[in-house]
C-alpha cells in the first residue's frame, strides 16, 4: 500500500452528501458537500419521504466536484466507505431500483391495532409486562405500515433495505451492507449482529421474510467494489475496493476516538445522544438492545434524546430571527450570535429548567413523556431559554450517562463531542460545566466521515487493528475543563431539581395522554 493512500467516506445525512478524503493519520485532505433542501414528497402530515435517486444522484455529484478539485488525485484513492443516516428504508426490486419513495427516519406514521405477537413469544411479554414496548415496535416498523397500506409493494420488494444498502448496491452491484449500519425497526438480532434467527419473535412482529433482506457484512470487511457503471457515475476509480462501515452515529463515535468504555461520546446532532463502546451485549435500557458499533463484535450502548438539537433550530426558527438577520448583516454565522446569547445569562438561567422531552421515547423517557419547562419569572428573556435548552439536553444527557455507568459498572471520565452543535464555545462549556469533566472536540468537525474512513484503513491493512488505527487517525482538538463554582451550581440544580421532574410530572403526562390521546398507545 502507496504511504500516499487516501481513505474516501461517503457521508449521506439528511440535509446533505459529503465526499470526504482522509489520509492513514486521519486528516481531512479535501472535502465536498451537496446540500439538498429536506423537501419530502408525501402530503400527508407528520410523513417523510424522499426519491432515494436524489440521494445517489447528490452522492455522484459530490465525488465529481472532489475530484475536480486541485491537487486531489483520484488515483490515490484505495478504499472506500459508505456512512449514512439511520433508519431511512428502500423498497428496491430484483434490479436494485426502488419501487417507492424511501421511507425517511423522521417519518411518524404507525401502524395501531396489529395482532399482537402470539405463542410462547406473547405469553413471555406478558408475565414481562413489555406488552407495549412489543406493539410500539410492530406499529412503528415501515414494513408492518407497507403490509396494510400498499401490500402490492411490499410482494414486489425484492430486498428491503437501509439508505446504506441502497447506496452500497449501486456501488458494488451487490445487495449487502454493513452489519453496523442495521438500526432500525427490522428482524436483526443485535446481540449477535446478524438477522434474527428463524424462530426470534421479530419475524413475527415484522412483515418480512429472509430472502428480502441484504447480506451483511462486518466494518471493516470487504463488502465489494467499485463497478463501471458506478465509476462512470462517481468517477471513483473501477475496481476499488468497498468496505463495510456502519451508521452514522457509530461511525461518529469512532471517529471521536471514543473506543474504551469509559470515554463517552455525545453527539450534538439532530437526535442527541450519549454513546460508549463495550465488548459486552448491555442493555442500557432494560428490553432495548445496544446498537452495533463501527467495531466487528462490538457494541455502542446509547441513550437518545430523540428531539435533541433540533431544539436548536426550533429556537432559532420561532425565536431567532433577529440573530439570522444580524448575522447577514455582518457575514458571520448565527450560531455565533447565539453564543453571545448564552452568554449573557447566568449558569443555570435564573431558575429556568427544561426537561427536553420534545417528542416521546419508548421506555426512557416513557411513551407518554413531554417536553416541560419550569421556573419562569418576569426576568427571564428568550436567551434565558435558549440557555435552558441547552442546559436541558445537558441534564438529560448526564442521566443517560449515570444509567450507563449503573448498567455497565464502567464509571465514564472522558468526554467527547461531535455533531453540528459541537461546533458552540458556548455548548461545549455548558457541557463540561454540567458533567464536571473535561469536554473534548474530535481534531476534525466530520467525525462520522473519518469513522468510515478508519474502517477503510482497517480493511485495507493500513492500520493492522482498530486500537492502531484510533490511536494514529484521531485526537483531541479544543478541550474545555469544568469550572468548579459553575459545576457547584448545576449539580445542586441537577440533583435537587432536574431529577425530581420526570417522577413528578409522570402523573400528568399520564393523565394528558388519557384525555387528549396524544401521543398515541399501539
Amino acid at each position: 500500500m502507496k504511504p500516499d493512500a487516501l481513505l474516501l467516506a461517503l457521508d449521506s445525512g439528511t440535509q446533505s452528501v459529503r465526499a470526504l478524503l482522509f489520509d492513514a493519520r486521519g486528516n481531512l485532505v479535501a472535502k465536498s458537500q451537496v446540500v439538498f433542501q429536506p423537501t419530502y414528497l408525501s402530503s400527508a402530515p407528520g410523513r417523510a419521504e424522499q426519491d432515494p435517486e436524489l440521494y445517489w444522484r447528490s452522492l455522484c455529484e459530490a465525488c465529481h466536484a472532489l475530484f475536480a478539485q486541485p491537487g486531489v488525485r483520484r488515483e490515490a484513492v484505495a478504499g472506500v466507505a459508505v456512512t449514512t443516516q439511520r433508519a431511512t428504508v428502500v423498497n428496491l426490486d430484483e434490479r436494485g431500483k426502488p419501487l417507492r419513495n424511501a421511507i425517511v427516519w423522521l417519518d411518524q406514521r404507525r401502524t395501531p391495532g396489529l395482532p399482537p405477537v402470539g405463542g410462547l413469544w406473547g405469553l413471555l411479554f406478558r408475565v414481562l409486562g413489555i406488552r407495549e414496548t412489543v406493539a410500539y415496535f410492530q406499529a412503528e416498523a415501515e414494513a408492518n405500515w407497507l403490509s396494510v397500506n400498499e401490500p402490492g409493494i411490499l410482494a414486489k420488494t425484492h430486498k428491503f433495505v437501509l439508505l446504506s444498502g441502497f447506496l452500497n448496491h449501486r456501488l458494488t452491484g451487490r445487495f449487502a451492507d454493513g452489519a453496523g449500519s442495521q438500526v432500525g425497526y427490522l428482524p436483526f438480532d443485535y446481540k449477535t449482529q446478524g438477522w434474527a434467527p428463524k424462530r426470534d419473535w421479530k419475524w413475527s412482529a415484522v412483515a418480512l421474510t429472509r430472502s428480502q433482506m441484504p447480506d451483511l457484512v462486518p466494518p471493516g470487511s470487504l463488502l465489494g467494489e467499485i463497478t463501471k457503471e458506478a465509476a462512470e457515475a462517481t468517477g471513483i476509480p473501477k475496481g476499488l475496493p468497498v468496505f463495510a462501515a456502519a451508521a452514522d452515529k457509530a461511525c461518529e463515535v469512532l471517529g471521536s476516538g471514543a473506543l474504551d468504555p469509559w470515554v463517552g461520546c455525545l453527539s450534538y446532532g439532530t437526535t442527541a445522544t450519549i454513546n460508549t463502546t463495550h465488548p459486552k451485549y448491555i442493555e442500557v435500557v432494560p428490553l432495548v438492545p445496544p446498537y452495533p458499533a463501527a467495531v466487528p463484535g462490538r457494541y455502542s450502548l446509547e441513550i437518545q434524546i430523540y428531539r435533541g438539537y433540533w431544539m436548536v433550530s426550533w429556537f432559532k426558527q420561532e425565536f431567532g430571527l433577529r440573530e439570522v438577520q444580524l448575522a447577514k448583516e455582518r457575514g458571520v454565522s448565527p450560531e455565533s450570535l447565539f453564543d453571545e446569547l448564552v452568554a449573557a445569562v447566568p449558569p443555570g438561567s435564573m431558575g429556568l429548567i427544561l426537561q427536553p422531552y420534545w417528542s416521546p421515547g419508548l421506555r426512557v423517557p416513557g411513551p407518554e413523556a413531554k417536553g416541560s419547562v419550569i421556573g419562569f419569572g418576569d426576568v427571564h428573556t428568550r436567551a434565558h431559554l435558549y440557555r435552558a435548552i441547552l442546559e436541558g439536553l445537558c441534564f438529560a444527557l448526564r442521566e443517560g450517562k449515570e444509567r450507563n455507568e449503573r448498567r455497565s459498572g464502567v464509571a465514564i471520565t472522558e468526554l467527547r463531542v461531535a455533531g453540528g452543535g459541537s461546533q458552540s464555545d458556548a455548548a461545549m462549556q455548558i457541557t463540561a460545566d454540567i458533567f464536571g469533566l473535561p469536554a473534548s472536540r474530535p481534531h476534525v468537525s466530520e467525525a462520522s466521515g473519518l469513522g468510515a474512513a478508519i474502517d477503510v484503513a482497517v480493511g485495507l491493512g493500513i492500520h493492522s487493528s482498530f486500537e492502531t488505527a484510533v490511536k494514529e487517525m484521531t485526537r483531541l482538538g479544543r478541550t474545555f475543563t469544568p469550572r468548579p463554582e459553575v459545576h457547584e451550581t448545576y449539580d445542586a440544580l441537577y440533583t435537587r431539581v432536574y431529577k425530581q421532574l420526570y417522577p413528578r410530572l409522570k402523573p400528568l403526562y399520564d393523565e394528558i395522554r388519557s384525555i387528549t390521546g396524544y401521543p398515541a398507545r399501539s
